[in-house]
């Protein structure tokens, strides 16, 4: 299995390698809340901080695939954004199929605890893609500093860890 596991990671670091510039949202940064999410699982986290986690990575790549159809003129707003929207939570959304995962096993406020991170992850992941822009434009369209991109969005999945870390514990 770890064999399996490294020859993913080296494909999938393979192909980070090859690809042209970033669009919406930085490989570097998918990446990183890909491996928070799959070290929280392993870790044994609680299903709502998993799935702020998943949330914020799910919105990564719905940015990522949006802003590649963009680049490659792929015009209709449908193509654009309804449907990698729906492909990558639809996929999310197969959690539920697996036959050891049960729907609302576990909740918070009546919701499901996943289901719940998912959505505050969004959340927070779109808060700060959207306010590293708005800081890249009010600097004359230029971050304040390296991995500007990165770092801003991760931040607010973070601190919505923490918050929903210390409701949890």
């Amino acid at each position: 299995m770890k064999k399996v596991i490294s020859q993913l990671g080296f494909a999938a670091l393979a192909m980070l390698m090859i690809m042209p510039a970033a669009m919406a949202v930085c490989p570097v940064c998918t990446v990183a809340v890909g491996a928070g999410l799959e070290g929280m699982r392993l870790l044994g986290v609680d299903d709502v901080i998993t799935g702020i986690w998943a949330g914020g990575l799910t919105l990564s790549l719905f940015f990522w695939t949006a802003g590649w159809l963009k680049k490659h003129n792929v015009k209709s707003a449908f193509w654009q954004i309804v449907v990698p929207f729906v492909f990558y939570y639809g996929l999310l959304g197969l959690v539920y199929a697996l036959p050891s995962v049960e729907f609302g096993a576990a909740t918070l406020w009546g919701i499901d605890k996943f289901l719940l991170g998912i959505i505050v992850g969004t959340i927070a992941f779109y808060l700060g893609a959207r306010w590293y822009i708005k800081i890249k434009r009010d600097n004359g369209g230029h971050a304040k500093f390296a991995f500007q991109k990165v770092v801003v969005p991760l931040s607010f999945l973070i601190v919505a860890t923490i918050v929903f870390w210390l409701i949890t514990m």
